[in-house]
């Protein structure tokens, strides 16, 4: 008996390796944000502890996950936007395979306002349990109070509901956001096995 419950728990722990299941997210809406230092591909290193008193946008990235191509005009023209309202923009790329350079030329070439930092052992996206590319979390003075898609999936400018300006307008306004949590859709993050 006790040599099958050890065969079992052996199996389950492989299991969750082979499946990339790790340690619980540790980011939840309401609650103080997790704190994590990163570097850009401009060399520098960002403190989410730095931004504690302003309102943080992250944006979980892939240049080559189609979905996020598709939605980068989109983040571009709101990291743009809310930017001149105090708003900082950082992304993160836990793509394990990216390489630093690669990811420098797609910013150069998309002419992104806004960092990207890199995460290839993924311990930031599994601390915030980033599942897509991309996946959004909207961070006030500290606190996390948005996480999940961009928009509603809507491809047509108009009609489009765009959950993270949505948020950006109320915390903006001193008001409670109007949605906390939405189903976030994209490519899966690939994390490092």
């Amino acid at each position: 008996m006790h040599r099958r419950t050890t065969l079992q728990a052996l199996a389950a722990v492989l299991l969750a390796a082979v499946c990339g299941a790790g340690p619980k997210p540790q980011a939840e809406v309401g609650k103080p944000a997790p704190d994590f230092a990163l570097k850009g591909t401009d060399g520098k290193t960002y403190k989410l502890a730095d931004f504690k008193d302003k309102t943080v946008v992250l944006e979980w990235i892939n240049r080559d996950c189609p979905v996020s191509r598709a939605r980068l005009p989109i983040m571009r023209e709101l990291a743009r936007k809310y930017g001149k309202k105090g708003v900082v923009w950082l992304a993160i790329d836990s793509t394990h395979y990216q390489k630093p350079e690669k990811m420098a030329e797609y910013i150069k070439q998309n002419q992104l306002p806004y960092p990207v930092l890199m995460d290839p052992d993924g311990r930031v996206g599994r601390l915030y349990g980033a599942r897509t590319t991309p996946h959004m979390y909207v961070i006030h003075k500290g606190t996390l109070v948005y996480v999940g898609a961009i928009d509603d999936g809507n491809n047509r400018r108009a009609g489009q509901r765009n959950y993270v300006a949505e948020v950006l307008d109320a915390v903006l306004a001193g008001k409670k956001p109007p949605i906390s949590r939405t189903r976030p859709y994209g490519c899966t993050v690939k994390y490092k096995p």
